[in-house]
């Protein structure tokens, strides 16, 4: 390496104002931007224009298709659902409510549907206006936060090099991990059709003639006129092979060519250093069986043959392009041996490529290729210049073949052409090899206790494994993984709960063996509870031949034990249970032989949805951060001692009360030494659409969370908080959680309101998931899953996980102390926003979702409530804790309105809502008719589907609620 590439600052971005990229990422500013408000209207007119061109041709396209009655309704009820929205008119309301009531079902689906897909087409609208701000911030050198641009300009300027900045990426691991979950209401044939529309409207800016803009509104009109005539929702339950096949469209639109540029971007950034592959995908879809009965062995080895076909076909695709591109003659330009050896062995004998060696080895490899898709898939390739044979073993094979060409075009001065789709295609191959992504394996710590208990007891090892306490398992596991018998009795027919748990292990070793050690890595416990739970994971490892040797001299594992802390309790105790795992003798050798990444590594899980369904908004992030500190402490020795590196995996959901809000700042906020360039993090639910489905919006969020990363690592945004803050949060915390178990467990009658002033048991029905609503058959909020608890308050405007205690637990704060002390304790809170990134982010989030409800609308739902009065009490009581937590979150941030630090927020509100409004009010009448329904009416089945669409309308005009 050149000693100035080495010794060299990263490559700065051109920009016209360095005031803009110097803030530290530790300090910057709060204050809201001031904004002029002609200057915010030049800037959204684009928007606006794209917003209306869209709405017209939907409003033309019913008027078409339904005629004129149903398009004046239609804008009837838009002008009343505005008019109760932004002038407070309560005589439009009224007249809202008569006109709806008066409504037909055909007409209310009708309507419902034209919202809906409102909805859909304004985030199009406002997709494409993200990007287009960005280039124009692009093209005037203004950096962007969150952007690898500023992320390294932040970098130079405090004086990192980019050496230091290449061996953090060598170690580092960066990995979304897409999982399915029942909020995902998009249907394939809907996204794809979208993508289309997003497309046209992406190439309106590029359009300089009418007649060019023309053309483009006819196709527009024809996409629209596809969505209106589409069904909306399934007929059937979304099953785990619909799940895989939603997940991989993503990898076509976006991931599969936007992850090379965003490596390319890391590239151009640290010339003359080569950049590891520190980015991975990840999935969950097809490995996890955590209450879902359907994903089996046969979906895991499904979900990774697919992962395998489509990446294998993308190879193909880009070597066939190849093969026309790179059409040098040896006569005119000599390669090297190594390419004439390449093309000597390709089964290519035509005579009119004999003097074109690349030609002649891409045909080659391309037969390599199509031979292994067949192998690994038992699928064909398209085109065949010569028949599949010779398949690949490994990528690693078929990247030293790309090494050849690459390092023969680089021989005769042909290194232009690199970069356009050898380079981008190399990196691909590093990424995601022959599996795609890594599949994670998940199941409850209770199920795999059953499978070694009868286990045990078939062998006559131990009669009733469940009735010992901790330190009886504890000693008998660890005998067991030092002993080198298998436990399994031939010929014995073991129950079909033990039998599928094993198959699923079985098959995990078998499609690491096809597809690589990458292809599975990580095994995630749920509810994990104490160390027991771990080792008897790594039993069930050692039957299935994961496990090799014994813990006392040589043990290696092939997955790693990865515990998922959920609940409150399980968070405070997740650093003594690793604790207590690492103490167990033999452990500590077993992670540090099994490490691909290194010496050793160990992921943790921190599941936010439970534990905010646990303790509440605050409680759970406060636990959290606990937890995360504690876990630090235990791993930095490890790390000293034994070099294990601990990788945090955040269960974050779309939602604020499922961890959702900005990766940026959430990354940011982690707490200091928990990232060190590892971290993994879950995106689920509505929110993949929303961030992947557009691929410049994906390529923007794939780059967030490198620029995060890294700025966590190297820049430490993080410092430890001075004990006044943690001593206040905790109390916060205490009071918080006391608050809204409170309200949501220990009122009475709270279950029912739940049950009665949401949509829960309309999702229930709803075909949007092959997992069931709830682990059990009760109507226990307890048993209840976090994502429909969450999904459901979204869908009635009142987004309950996200803010409940918070109000009453600053008011406890300030009142605690005496009135004398009111003002230090109010100060103190402030002195926490303006200079603690995590309390920070908290009211950030808080500020989002807050916005996003609407207790007017919410209001309207405590109608359904049969009991009046338990209705009324209930509403009135979460009516005064939201008010409070608005007064609460005014007070320490100084910000009168919702969103003044976020215009862009803001503006997305403005435009969307008025038009999700009538969604709200439509679905709160048709529950009421489909609850007061009679069994065998004909009408029954329409009333269910108008639901189930503006279920989906709703969650589109969110955008957040996975």
């Amino acid at each position: 390496m050149p000693r100035d590439a080495a010794n060299s600052r990263p490559a700065r971005a051109a920009r016209t104002s360095k005031k803009a990229a110097t803030a530290s990422a530790g300090t910057r500013s709060t204050r809201p931007k001031v904004v002029d408000a002609a200057d915010a209207a030049e800037k959204n007119r684009p928007l606006v224009e794209d917003i209306r061109l869209l709405g017209r041709i939907l409003g033309d396209t019913i008027r078409e298709q339904e005629g004129q009655d149903a398009f004046d309704l239609i804008e009837r009820v838009r002008q009343l659902s505005v008019a109760f929205r932004l002038k407070q008119d309560a005589t439009a309301g009224k007249a809202l409510d008569r006109l709806l009531k008066n409504l037909t079902v055909d007409q209310t689906v009708s309507v419902i549907r034209a919202f809906s897909y409102f909805s859909h087409l304004a985030n199009i609208a406002e997709d494409r206006h993200h990007v287009r701000r960005r280039e124009v911030h692009e093209r005037a050198g203004h950096l962007q936060e969150g952007s690898l641009a500023m992320t390294f300009d932040r970098l130079a300027d405090a004086d990192i090099r980019a050496d230091q900045i290449a061996r953090t990426l060598q170690q580092a691991y960066i990995s979304p991990v897409l999982t399915a979950h029942p909020t995902e209401v998009q249907r394939k044939s809907i996204l794809d059709a979208e993508r289309a529309v997003a497309e046209l409207i992406g190439a309106r800016d590029d359009l300089h003639t009418d007649h060019q803009r023309a053309e483009n509104e006819a196709l527009l009109r024809a996409r629209v006129t596809q969505l209106w005539q589409t069904r909306m929702l399934r007929y059937t339950k979304l099953t785990v092979a619909d799940e895989i096949e939603n997940a991989l469209s993503y990898y076509h639109s976006t991931f599969l060519r936007q992850i090379p540029r965003m490596y390319r971007a890391v590239e151009q950034a640290l010339p003359g250093h080569d950049i590891a592959s520190f980015f991975r995908m990840g999935n969950w879809i097809g490995g996890d069986r955590d209450g879902n009965p359907f994903v089996t062995a046969e979906t895991l080895r499904r979900a990774l043959s697919r992962q395998s076909e489509t990446v294998l076909r993308h190879y193909l695709t880009e070597v066939h392009a190849l093969g026309g591109e790179l059409s040098m003659s040896n006569l005119l330009a000599p390669v090297t041996e190594g390419m004439q050896a390449l093309a000597a062995r390709s089964p290519d004998q035509s005579a009119h490529r004999e003097d074109e060696p690349y030609r002649r080895a891409l045909i080659g490899m391309y037969a390599r290729l199509a031979a292994t898709l067949h192998e690994f898939t038992g699928t064909e390739a398209l085109r065949h210049a010569v028949p599949p044979q010779n398949a690949y073993t490994d990528a690693s094979q078929f990247m030293a073949d790309l090494q050849v060409i690459e390092a023969s075009l680089r021989h005769h001065h042909a290194q232009a052409l690199i970069a356009p789709r050898l380079a981008p295609l190399m990196r691909a191959v590093q990424v995601f090899g022959f599996h795609l992504a890594t599949v994670d394996l998940r199941q409850s710590s209770d199920k795999h206790e059953a499978v070694v208990a009868e286990l045990l007891q078939v062998a006559r090892v131990e009669a009733d494994y469940s009735a010992l306490d901790e330190a009886a398992r504890r000693e008998l596991l660890v005998g067991l993984l030092n002993e080198t018998r298998p436990l399994r009795v031939t010929g014995h027919g073991y129950s079909e709960h033990a039998s599928s748990e094993l198959a699923i292990f079985e098959t995990a070793r078998e499609m690491l063996g096809r597809y690589g050690r990458n292809a599975i890595r990580h095994y995630i416990i749920s509810h994990t509870e104490d160390v027991s739970d771990l080792l008897e994971v790594l039993l069930l490892q050692k039957e299935t031949g994961l496990l090799r040797g014994t813990l006392d001299e040589d043990a290696t594992n092939a997955l790693i034990v990865v515990p998922l802390f959920e609940t409150i309790g399980d968070l405070r105790n997740a650093a003594p249970i690793m604790r207590a795992f690492y103490a167990l003798p033999g452990i500590t050798g077993m992670v540090v032989r099994s490490g691909l990444e290194g010496p050793g590594e160990q992921d943790i899980m921190l599941g936010y949805s439970d534990s905010n369904k646990d303790g509440g908004f605050f409680t759970s992030n406060w636990e959290l951060y606990d937890a995360e500190l504690a876990l630090v402490d235990l791993f930095e020795q490890l790390g000293r001692e034994h070099g294990i590196k601990l990788r945090l995996f955040h269960g974050r959901g779309g939602t604020v009360g499922r961890g959702g809000g900005p990766s940026y700042q959430a990354i940011l906020a982690q707490p200091p030494g928990t990232v060190n360039g590892q971290i993994r993090l879950t995106e689920q639910g509505e929110v993949i659409a929303s961030k992947y489905a557009h691929p410049e919006i994906g390529l923007r969020n794939l780059e967030t969370l490198v620029a995060a990363t890294l700025e966590a690592t190297l820049l430490h945004p993080t410092q430890s908080a001075p004990r006044s803050f943690l001593d206040a949060a905790a109390e916060l915390s205490n009071a918080s959680m006391a608050a809204y178990r409170k309200l949501v467990y220990e009122t009475d009658g709270f279950t029912d309101y739940f049950f009665s002033a949401t949509p829960i048991r309309e999702i229930a029905e709803l075909n949007i998931g092959s997992r069931p609503a709830s682990r059990k058959a009760t109507r226990a909020i307890e048993d209840l899953r976090a994502i429909p608890w969450g999904f459901s308050w979204g869908q009635c405007r009142v987004a309950l996980p996200g803010w409940c205690g918070f109000g009453s637990a600053v008011e406890t704060f300030l009142n605690a102390q005496g009135e004398d002390k009111r003002k230090t304790r109010l100060l103190l809170l402030q002195r926490m926003f303006k200079q603690w990134p995590f309390f920070r982010t908290l009211m950030s989030n808080l500020d989002m979702v807050l916005a996003k409800t609407d207790l007017a609308i919410a209001a309207r739902y405590v109608d359904l409530v049969e009991d009046k009065k338990l209705g009324k009490r209930i509403f009135a009581a979460i009516e005064a804790e939201w008010t409070r937590t608005q007064q609460a979150l005014t007070a320490i941030t100084g910000e009168q309105q919702r969103l003044a630090s976020n215009p862009t927020l803001a503006r997305s509100i403005e435009h969307r809502f008025p038009y999700l409004d009538p969604l709200n009010h439509l679905q709160v009448e048709l529950m009421r008719r489909y609850r007061n329904r009679k069994d065998g009416d004909a009408a029954n089945a329409r009333l269910q589907r108008g639901i189930h669409i503006s279920i989906n309308g709703v969650a589109a005009g969110l955008r957040n609620t996975g």
